[in-house]
């Protein structure tokens, strides 16, 4: 090839630089374009965050706009407050996801007060503050509050790490400071929602009986109308048809079953054993564990070293034999239980012990075992079930049947030992524990009652609202605290947390019969009441139970929230704090109602026994 040939031919290599072809020049003013998007990306963003800076909130364009609308400022500072509030220590520790759940919900309270407290100031006030100053101060709210409230959070991790050291449990603790606010603010969102879309509700039927009806009667028959549809859609649908019935078929599917380990009692002396009026399969899952959980003849000769007896348990299910169902309810189960005590020959033992069961029918282990052991074995315990269903649940639908069972059932027991000579009658002593302590007290009534129907009584973790316990909390001895308190110089009753040392506290001699209350000062149960949502209790007065934290404070709603949830932990510290009560028992039962040769090294070696050995439910 020629030099001419090489200059007149197309140069390949440079056909790039001889021009954009059409393609091209698309491709690169598409190019150009998204560069020129992202750099302005960044410009838009803070543009916005500057307008948002200078004017932190949003008026709706008309009234209308009831769901769509931006929060008001004193309330959502006054919930600021309440979730702040929520982050102090309250009785038991609690987990981080728990705190998320407190700090919404009493974060809505507080939205909901400090909404009512906007509307009112805008109804009386001549004069609202100006754009300038509602500008200044959501600027302020926005520049302190998620300082503060991270800030909050970190410190209440601190404090839950000092009560988890007070209570016995290891300080580590994981404690999610964005998830917790994240909870909180959706559950403020989700009730912020719920009641503005009741409100729009409420005005669009009111707007629609104002075509027929006057203004001021299509106002007040739609408020009425409103309220009723909520409280029936709370109360029947959700409470009813919801949470009790969801609670209802677990804890039903629950009592069908049976705890592995358990095994049907090859003893006749036992409910469900051999011979028993009451079939095993009838029993119910608490029912089949507190009878078939019962100590051998040859275990208790094992421990003691003496030739045993072997116990009598009698357990008497909710759902009846078909031979007891031509009576009530409750005088049914009571006869067939004196029915199984004659069977078993229980009016025939040193001790017959009367047991309150609490919603799902359980019976401490500890406290049963405690007494068999310490009488070896020549002890006889009865209870019957009045639900199967939560505590809490029970509390709240089935509280009065508690009494009553447990009350029929302590009238017949009573009545069958009035037919024995006095010097052949075994002694009478009842027990109970959360909601079956509360069962024996409303069986009684009153102090005196409870002292002139028994020999002893051994009740754990009593509710703020049994009888027996208000009474005694009311009368206390001046000077004496609410957690620990003194009754009549303690002649008779006595409350301990650490029964070795509290139950000596009283310098009176003890006199017979005894009742021992354990309660601990931390215990969420013994405490939880409805007053605590706006009046101060008396347990936070000084001075403070011993495992209280200093930290512990009052504020209005907050802290009935928080021991509400403090309930559902109460179990995660070990005993004696919270709702646990271990071993303690074994030194009650030796102060109630010991055996006549029995020795402080006795109480000392079976309370080992009772702490270090597994329970079998």
């Amino acid at each position: 090839m020629t030099s001419t040939d090489r200059n007149t031919s197309p140069d390949r290599s440079a056909g790039p630089a001889s021009g954009p072809g059409p393609d091209t020049a698309a491709r690169d003013a598409d190019t150009g374009d998204r560069g020129a998007r992202a750099r302005g990306l960044p410009a838009r963003a803070g543009a916005g965050l500057l307008a948002f800076a200078r004017r932190p909130y949003w008026d709706r364009p008309t009234p209308s706009y009831r769901i769509r609308r931006w929060p008001d400022l004193t309330a959502l500072c006054l919930a600021t407050v309440f979730f702040w509030s929520s982050l102090t220590p309250s009785l038991v520790p609690r987990p981080w996801y728990l705190q998320g759940i407190v700090g919404g919900i009493t974060a809505a309270i507080g939205y909901a007060l400090g909404s009512t407290l906007a509307w009112l100031v805008r109804a009386l006030a001549p004069r609202l503050p100006g754009e300038r100053i509602r500008t200044r101060c959501w600027q302020a709210y926005w520049l302190l509050s998620p300082v503060l409230a991270v800030s909050l959070i970190s410190e209440s991790a601190r404090m839950q790490r000092q009560l988890r050291v007070l209570q016995g449990l290891p300080p580590t603790l994981t404690w999610h400071t964005p998830m917790i606010a994240l909870i909180a603010l959706g559950l403020l969102l989700a009730a912020l929602l719920v009641a503005r879309s009741v409100r729009l509700g409420s005005v669009t039927l009111i707007r629609l009986l104002g075509r027929l009806l006057p203004g001021p009667v299509a106002f007040a028959v739609g408020v009425a109308l409103s309220g009723l549809v909520v409280l029936v859609g709370v109360r029947d649908v959700v409470f009813d048809r919801g949470v009790v019935d969801i609670a209802d078929r677990i804890a039903e599917a629950t009592n069908d079953g049976t705890k592995d380990g358990i095994r049907r009692p090859a003893s006749r002396h036992v409910s469900g054993g051999p011979g028993s009026l009451v079939r095993w399969e009838d029993l119910g899952f608490q029912g089949r564990n507190f009878t078939g959980s019962t100590p051998t003849r040859a275990g208790l000769t094992a421990w003691t070293g003496r030739p045993a007896r072997e116990p009598v348990r009698v357990y008497v299910p909710s759902a009846l034999p078909a031979a007891f169902r031509d009576d009530s309810p409750f005088a049914a189960q009571a006869r067939l239980a004196v029915r199984e005590l004659e069977r078993t020959g229980a009016f025939d033992r040193a001790v017959l012990a009367v047991a309150g069961t609490t919603g799902t029918g359980w019976i401490d282990p500890n406290v049963t075992e405690a007494l068999e052991y310490m009488y070896e074995g020549d002890t006889a315990i009865v209870a019957v079930q009045y639900s199967y269903l939560p505590s809490w649940v029970s509390f709240l639908v089935d509280k009065e049947k508690a009494g009553r069972a447990t009350r029929a059932l302590l009238d017949a027991v009573r009545a069958r030992l009035g037919t024995l000579p006095t010097d052949r009658r075994p002694k009478l002593v009842v027990t109970g524990e959360s909601l079956g302590a509360y069962a024996v007290e409303a069986s009684f009534g009153s102090a005196d009652a409870l002292l002139a129907g028994t020999d002893g009584a051994l009740l754990m973790g009593a509710p703020h609202f049994s009888p027996i316990s208000r009474e005694i909390r009311r009368d206390r001895d001046p000077g004496s605290p609410v957690w620990r308190p003194q009754y009549r110089g303690g002649t008779h009753i006595r409350f301990a947390q650490f029964p070795r040392t509290d139950l000596a506290r009283p310098t009176a001699v003890w006199e017979r019969p005894r009742a021992v209350y354990l309660q601990n000062a931390s215990d969420p149960v013994v405490w939880w009441s409805p007053d605590l949502l706006l009046d101060r209790p008396d347990w936070l007065d000084e001075p403070l139970g011993p495992d209280i934290t200093p930290e512990i404070s009052w504020f209005p709603f907050v802290a009935f929230w928080q021991t509400s949830v403090d309930m559902t932990v109460s179990y995660g510290v070990d005993a004696p704090h919270g709702h646990r009560y271990g071993a303690g028992a074994v030194d009650a039962w030796a102060a109630v109602l010991p055996p006549p040769d029995w020795t402080p090294d006795d109480t000392n070696r079976l309370r080992a026994f009772i702490r270090h050995r597994k329970a079998a439910y």
